[in-house]
This record gives C-alpha cells, sequence and structure tokens, in this order.
C-alpha cells in the first residue's frame, strides 16, 4: 500500500491563494502582494502593477518561475501607498505662470472685473507645475518590491503545498479502491473460468442440435476453448495492476506531475474499458462501471496538480 503523508513536497495544487503586506525599510511606501491561481495547461502569469513599476512585470514572472512555478493560471496584484518620497519634486513653471498671470490682468482690464487673482486661484491650472522625478533607481524599486513579494510568494507556494497534499492523498486512497475493485473481477474471473469452455460448449451443441447440424465433438471444444480465451480478462488485469503501480511511481516524483498522472489514467481507463467488453459477467460489468466512475473523479482531482 503507497503511503502519502503530510509533509511529502511531491505535488503542488494549483489552486492557492497568498498574500502579504509591508512598510518598505526606509518607510516611504506601503506595499501590498496577493497572489492567486487556477488550473491550466501552461505557466500563464498576468502581473497587475502600479504605471510607475510596470517595467518589473517581467521580473515578478520570473521570480515565481524561479520558485518553481511551473503551469497555472496566475493572478499576481501589487498595490502601492506612498508615504513619503524623496525623490518627487513639484516645481513651478515661471514662464508660464508669468503669461497665464498676465492674461488674467488683461481679462480683469479688458471688462472691468474684480480682482480676485489668489495664490490658489492661479494653483488651480495644473499646467503651472511640473512634477520631477529622481532618476529612476530600478534596484530599489525592486527591492521594495521584493521585501513583500518573497513573503506572499512563501505563503501562496505554502498554500498550494498542503493543497496538492490533501489533493494527492485522496487520489490515491481512490486508488487503493481502484486496486480493490480490480481484485474483486480478478476473483469473479478466476471463478468462473474454470467451467466456462464446458458451458459454452454445451451451448454450442444445444445451438447446433435444434438447427440439426453435426460437428466432430473435439471442433466443438476447440472453438469453445479458443473463445473462451479470447474472451479471458487476465492480461488486461495484469496490466492493470502494473498502471496503477506505475501511476503510484509517479506521485513520488519530485517536480509537475500532473500530465504524467493524466496520460497513466488514460492508461487505466483503456484497460477497464476492455475488461467491460471482454467480459459477459454481470457481477463484473457493475464493477467496471463503479470504476470508470471513480476514475472520472479521479481526473478531475488530478486536473489541479501542477
Amino acid at each position: 500500500m503507497f503511503l502519502y503523508g503530510k509533509g511529502n513536497d511531491m505535488s503542488k495544487s494549483m489552486t492557492a491563494f497568498g498574500r502579504a503586506r509591508a512598510v518598505t525599510p526606509d518607510g516611504s511606501k506601503d506595499v501590498s502582494v496577493e497572489i492567486k491561481s487556477v488550473n491550466g495547461r501552461y505557466f500563464d502569469c498576468t502581473v497587475k502593477l502600479p504605471r510607475s513599476l510596470s517595467y518589473l512585470e517581467e521580473k515578478v514572472k520570473a521570480y515565481l518561475s524561479e520558485k518553481g512555478v511551473s503551469r497555472g493560471k496566475i493572478e499576481v496584484y501589487v498595490s502601492v501607498d506612498v508615504i513619503s518620497d524623496t525623490r518627487t519634486a513639484v516645481r513651478l513653471d515661471t514662464g508660464a505662470a508669468k503669461s497665464y498671470l498676465d492674461a488674467l490682468y488683461a481679462l480683469r482690464d479688458e471688462f472691468s472685473l474684480r480682482d480676485d487673482v489668489s495664490v490658489m486661484t492661479v494653483a488651480q491650472n495644473r499646467d503651472l507645475f511640473r512634477v520631477c522625478r529622481a532618476e529612476e533607481d530600478a534596484e530599489r524599486d525592486w527591492a521594495d518590491l521584493l521585501s513583500v513579494l518573497e513573503p506572499a510568494t512563501a505563503a501562496f507556494l505554502e498554500a498550494r503545498r498542503r493543497e496538492g497534499d490533501a489533493l494527492m492523498a485522496d487520489v490515491l486512497s481512490k486508488i487503493e479502491g481502484l486496486r480493490a475493485s480490480a481484485a474483486k473481477i480478478k476473483e469473479i474471473s478466476e471463478r468462473n473460468i474454470s467451467d466456462y469452455p464446458e458451458k459454452l460448449a454445451e451451448r454450442i451443441r444445444q445451438l447446433l442440435e435444434s438447427f440439426d447440424v453435426e460437428i466432430a465433438e473435439q471442433r466443438i471444444l476447440t472453438e469453445a476453448a479458443i473463445y473462451a480465451d479470447r474472451v479471458a480478462i487476465d492480461e488486461e488485469l495484469v496490466r492493470l495492476s502494473s498502471h496503477f503501480d506505475a501511476f503510484e511511481g509517479i506521485a513520488r516524483e519530485d517536480g509537475p506531475v500532473g500530465r504524467k498522472l493524466d496520460f497513466m489514467l488514460q492508461e487505466v481507463n483503456r484497460e477497464t474499458n476492455t475488461i467491460g467488453s471482454k467480459s459477459s459477467d454481470l457481477e463484473i460489468a457493475k464493477i467496471v462501471v463503479d470504476i470508470k466512475a471513480e476514475l472520472e473523479k479521479i481526473r478531475e482531482q488530478i486536473q489541479n496538480i501542477e
């Protein structure tokens, strides 16, 4: 029996969430990072950053890849609240301000308007001011973001591992149940196979008699034995057991295993279909239906395993 306990790092769910928030070491920004993902065939990562940090998008994607995220639809949300920013200064465009004031005074004199020109009145014209930023410091921006991205990613990866462990434990529990079902099929098949050729031969004799046809007894027994061998399911049961072993072996592997597990599940399904088509036993047919229903549940679960 294959055991899959807590702390096993081999499987990861593609459905997870991680979040972190902190003030940057210099106290200038309050940064929040959220990472969430759902299942997907490939690594499909969307990063939503403030406009001033949009150039860091590829670094965020590369960071997640380096941490072992290789499949799933991932969304990363970064928000930044500026507490204090010594790298930004607002400066007055003196020339534009003078022209603007001259125009206001001309307007006053031309139409004999009340002179209510004040600092606040002029300041409403945003075009008179220039926002000057210090030269972009990519290393500092990345360090500020990374200080929060790291714990958010750690929480995200832990959620993936935790969910992956739960999924894999349940899947392998179901595989053990399928082994038991296959063993039951083998027991029924072996019980039937000993007298199956003789029963089939007797049925052939009855049919031949009803049509008043005579065939040598040896020929009847030979044909019955050939047919019995054709509908035997021993080989399929052996291959089915082998596929279960392979499935559990893949579950032990490091790295992404979802696609491999999906492939092995297809092989299990193929052998199950063959057993169902070759066997005429009603009890076996019922077990085959139950196996196929369980395989569908497993298939849905491993879609979420990376």
